[in-house]
């Protein structure tokens, strides 16, 4: 999926098959993403994250 600075701030992404996703620059401040799997997704410096999600520790990749 392609969500270059897409907007899912409060989106209900719970179980989203994400891997492999383009996530640079989007915004996903408070997005529920319990159970979301971003095993080869990628990210970079302009993409925000819901306080304390760990995008790494969920297998996202950063690019710079």
């Amino acid at each position: 999926a392609l969500l270059f600075r897409a907007d899912l701030r409060d989106a209900d992404l719970r179980d989203a098959d994400l891997q492999e996703a383009a996530l640079l620059g989007a915004d996903m401040r408070r997005a529920d993403l319990s159970g979301a799997d971003l095993h080869g997704a990628y990210y970079d410096s302009e993409t925000q994250w819901p306080e304390g999600f760990d995008p790494v520790a969920a297998g996202a990749l950063l690019v710079e």
